[in-house]
C-alpha cells in the first residue's frame, strides 16, 4: 500500500503533511513496556481514512498552548474503511466502514467495564485516558492521515450498517468520532431535557454540536454565546438564540432580553482554557467561562463542561494557569448547589444512538457545524482558517471518497 501521509505539528502556528511509514498492527512501545502488554496487536485493524476532521483540541496544540513536541502527529476524529485486521478481530471485516471513537480504550479495565472509556487505565502510561495524535496520550499515531491503526477494534469500532448509506451520509457520520458525542455529552450531563432553557458558551464546532444536541434533547430555548459574528450567525441558522459577549451589556442582561429572566436551567462550557473575558476590552481569562456559566445557571442547575482544560499550558499568562490552576468561583457554584460534569466524553456511551439519529434523519449535525470538505494537502490551510475563526468544521478527505455535495 506504500507510505502513509499524515499531518504533523512543526512549531506554533505551523503544521505540515509529511510522509510516514505505513501503520502496523503494533502497540506503541511506550504503552506496551509500561503496561506489560505485547507489542503485537492481533486485536487491531488498519483503516483507510475515509474522512478525518480538524478539531479545536488540535488547535490548542498547534497554537503552542500545550507541551506537544515538534513532530507530534495529529488527528483523533477518524472514520475509515478496514483494509487489514489482526487474527483476533472477530466481528469487523475488511471493507467495513466504521467510526472510531477518539478515546482509545482497552475494553478490559475497570473503567472501560463501567462505561468510562474516556479514562481507560491500560492505554496510556502517563495518566488515565488516551487519544490518537495527541500530546501526553500514549504515543498513538494521529488519524489526519491516509491510514491509521486502531487497537482493540472489536470493542472500539462502530460499524455502519450499510456502506452506500454511510458514504451518502458521511458528512454527518464523520462527526460521531468526537464532536457530536462530545456536544451531546455536554448537554446531557448538564441535564438538558424537555422544556429546558440552555446557555452554551462557545459557537465553535463543539458549541454548535452541543446546541444541536440540546435541541434533540427537547430544550425549549438554546442560547449560544460567542464574540465571533460569523459563528453566531451559524448558530442562528438552525434555530438558536445568540448573545455577543464582546458587547458591554452583561451576559445576564442579554439572557434576560431573550428569556425575561437572567438565568437558565443549565449551561454548557464548550470553550475551555483559552477563554476570553467579557466585553470589548476582554483579554484571555482562562476561568471566565466557568465563572460565567455558574453566574447564569439557576440554583440547583447543572453544568456540562466538555471544553478542554489542561495541566500544562506554557502560553498561559501566569504561573498558576500554566499548570491548570484557575481562579474559579467555586464558592458561587457551591452556594447555588451546582453539579459539574467534566472530562473527556466517553464516546461509546452515545455514538450508536447518535448514528441512528443521523441514519433516520433526526439529526443534521453536518449542517449545524457547517461541515466543509478539503483535501489532506489542504490541512495547513484548514488549520489557519479555523484558527482565524472560520465558522466551519473542516473535514479532510484523504482518498477522495467523500461524495460531492
Amino acid at each position: 500500500m506504500g507510505g502513509n501521509r499524515i499531518v504533523v505539528y512543526k512549531e506554533p502556528g505551523v503544521v505540515a503533511v509529511e510522509d510516514h511509514d505505513m501503520p502496523t498492527l503494533e502497540v506503541p512501545a511506550e504503552v506496551a513496556e509500561a503496561m506489560g502488554m505485547t507489542r503485537k496487536a492481533d486485536h487491531a485493524v488498519i483503516l483507510r481514512c475515509v474522512s478525518t476532521n480538524i478539531c479545536g483540541s488540535d488547535q490548542h496544540m498547534v497554537r503552542g498552548r500545550t507541551t506537544a513536541p515538534p513532530g507530534q502527529t495529529l488527528g483523533h476524529e477518524i472514520t475509515g474503511e478496514v483494509v487489514e485486521k489482526g487474527s483476533d478481530v472477530q466481528f469487523v471485516d475488511v471493507g467495513d466502514i466504521c467510526s472510531v471513537p477518539f478515546n482509545i480504550a482497552c475494553g478490559r479495565c475497570r473503567n472501560c467495564r463501567e462505561g468510562q472509556t474516556g479514562v481507560c487505565l491500560n492505554v496510556n502510561p502517563a495518566r488515565a485516558g488516551s487519544a490518537y495524535g495527541y500530546v501526553d496520550m500514549g504515543g498513538w499515531e494521529g488519524g489526519q492521515a491516509e491510514y491509521v491503526m486502531v487497537p482493540f477494534a472489536d470493542f472500539n469500532l462502530l460499524k455502519f450498517p450499510d456502506r452506500d448509506q454511510a458514504l451518502e451520509k458521511i458528512l454527518d457520520l464523520t462527526m460521531l468520532s468526537d464532536i457530536f458525542p462530545t456536544g451531546y455529552h455536554g448537554a446531557y450531563t448538564a441535564g438538558v431535557t424537555t422544556g429546558s432553557t440552555v446557555y452554551v458558551a462557545g459557537a465553535g464546532p463543539v458549541g454548535l454540536a452541543a446546541a444541536h444536541a440540546a435541541q434533540l434533547l427537547g430544550a425549549a430555548v438554546v442560547i449560544v454565546g460567542d464574540l465571533n459574528a460569523d459563528r453566531l450567525s451559524q448558530a442562528r441558522s438552525f434555530g438558536c438564540e445568540t448573545v455577543d459577549i464582546s458587547q458591554d451589556a452583561t451576559l445576564e442582561d442579554q439572557i434576560a432580553q431573550i428569556l425575561g429572566t437572567n438565568e437558565v436551567d443549565c449551561a454548557v462550557d464548550a470553550v475551555g482554557f483559552e477563554a476570553t473575558g467579557h466585553g470589548a476590552a476582554g483579554g484571555e481569562a482562562p476561568a471566565a467561562v466557568l465563572n460565567s456559566v455558574m453566574a447564569v445557571t439557576r440554583a440547583g442547575g447543572r453544568l456540562g463542561i466538555p471544553g478542554l482544560y489542561v495541566t500544562g499550558d506554557p502560553g498561559a499568562a501566569d504561573p498558576d494557569a500554566q499548570e491548570g490552576t484557575l481562579k474559579v468561583r467555586l464558592g458561587l457554584g457551591w452556594a447555588k448547589s451546582h453539579s459539574l460534569a467534566t472530562g473527556q466524553c466517553p464516546v461509546l456511551r452515545y455514538n450508536r444512538n447518535l448514528m441512528m439519529s443521523i441514519l433516520y434523519d433526526k439529526a443534521r449535525i453536518a449542517e449545524a457545524v457547517n461541515a466543509t470538505v478539503i483535501s489532506l494537502d489542504d490541512a495547513p490551510r484548514g488549520y489557519q482558517e479555523f484558527d482565524q475563526g472560520a465558522a466551519r468544521k473542516y473535514v479532510l478527505d484523504p482518498h477522495g471518497m467523500v461524495p460531492a455535495a
